[in-house]
């Protein structure tokens, strides 16, 4: 966890390592099959999709706002009925913010930067951050939860987390 001070936050790079509690990274690996005569490599089942008997998983698009740093983190979500998974549709870094949970509200959050390819499929049940593209179009895929229930918890923090870039996988700062 990169926590600088009680209230800021630096992120690290999105990896398998340390977001295997939260979620799912979605991205091409090195295990793929060809179909289509050759012509197409599928990455099969990247991503471990989850909801309840009440709904049923659907794909919607969502069109968020480009951020920046240092970045505001007010409030996290959750979504108990299903896992929420976003897929960048340009060429699109992304902020993911995650904490587990205590007593029903938010841990201390940690932050991670996706790389442009990086999609993500956040648990069942895991307090986020909202969608924040740092790049790109604002444009994504998000695969989730569909019914007639509820599906969202809100956390409001009674004081805020300042969120900065921290290093790249290259082991420098991001510019």
């Amino acid at each position: 966890m990169n926590v600088l001070s009680e209230r800021q936050i630096e992120t690290r790079p999105l990896t398998s390592e340390f977001f295997a509690e939260y979620g799912d990274i979605i991205e091409k690996g090195d295990r793929f099959q060809f179909i289509n005569d050759g012509a197409c490599k599928r990455y099969n089942d990247l991503a471990r999709l989850d909801c309840d008997s009440h709904g049923r998983m659907g794909i919607s698009l969502f069109e968020a706002e480009i951020r920046t740093f240092p970045y505001e983190l007010t409030m996290m979500e959750r979504h108990p009925r299903g896992s929420q998974a976003f897929l960048p549709l340009s060429t699109a870094s992304l902020l993911v913010i995650v904490a587990s949970d205590i007593g029903g509200t938010p841990g201390l959050p940690e932050a991670f930067e996706s790389l442009p390819y990086q999609g993500v499929n956040i648990h069942r049940d895991v307090w986020h951050g909202v969608l924040t593209p740092l790049s790109g179009s604002g444009l994504f895929a998000v695969v989730d939860w569909i019914g007639p229930c509820a599906n969202l918890e809100t956390h409001q923090f009674q004081q805020g987390f300042v969120v900065n870039r921290g290093q790249s996988i290259g082991g420098t700062k991001n510019s």
